[in-house]
């Protein structure tokens, strides 16, 4: 475990590479999901236990709807199963959940599964524990505007803005990590990330681990985060 390191409050994950996982080991598409819930349940654990304050993690995307029907539908049986089989563990763990993202496309079941988590965790004190579902960062931005146009605002500031956004009251991320070796940021969070630090891991999110995340926040406590200001050792 860090000690005597700087924990960011907010860390996000884009948690890619369940499906080149699984093809890798001869395995269906739902397998790599199936292994990836367990990284995230570990991910999850450890993060409250180190001092992370807020976890957000891409879960399914606004383009993941474009995915061959079968398996977006064990995704979201899967998510369904995954949510009342942990919230006896969210609760014990004092985990506040929350979803951020548009639900409208969500089945009627998961939607109620999801309220009743949020609803019953919502008193909770420790870690803030959020999943991106159905989640895009362009569609968030255009909901956020059209949110100001519904309160006919003639106009809002910078600080204003992300009152609108899904994330509300949420701090920006500090440190954005990416697994599966992909440099790319894929429509997540697009405002809030405006000066994240952002890791790449090389792994699978599958074999994603409590010893590659203490290596994302190794890699943290050297940068040196300017927001645009001249550096201190300049």
């Amino acid at each position: 475990m860090i000690v005597n390191k700087n924990i960011p409050d907010h860390v996000a994950i884009i948690m890619d590479g369940n499906g080149r996982w699984a093809k890798d080991k001869g395995l269906n598409r739902i397998r790599g999901h199936e292994k990836g819930v367990e990284s995230v349940r570990n991910i999850i654990r450890y993060s409250g236990k180190i001092g992370i304050k807020h976890l957000t993690l891409f879960t399914f995307s606004e383009e993941n709807w474009n995915r061959p029907k079968a398996e977006v539908l064990a995704l979201m049986k899967l998510l369904g199963y995954s949510l009342k089989k942990e919230l006896e563990s969210l609760m014990e763990n004092n985990i506040k959940f929350k979803v951020i993202g548009d639900l409208n496309k969500l089945d009627s079941s998961t939607k109620s599964q999801i309220n009743t988590v949020q609803n019953l965790t919502t008193s909770n004190t420790g870690l803030n524990l959020n999943l991106a579902i159905s989640y895009g960062g362009r569609h968030e931005i255009v909901n956020a505007c059209n949110r100001i146009i519904k309160d006919k605002k003639e106009s809002v500031t910078v600080n204003e803005f992300p009152n609108f956004l899904y994330t509300s009251g949420m701090p920006d991320p500090d440190l954005l990590i990416r697994t599966a070796g992909e440099n790319r940021i894929s429509n997540f969070l697009l405002w809030q990330i405006a000066y994240t630090e952002i890791y790449v891991s090389q792994l699978y999110w599958p074999d994603f681990d409590e010893t590659e995340l203490e290596n994302a926040l190794e890699n943290y406590n050297l940068r040196e985060r300017k927001f645009g200001r001249i550096s201190g050792n300049a």
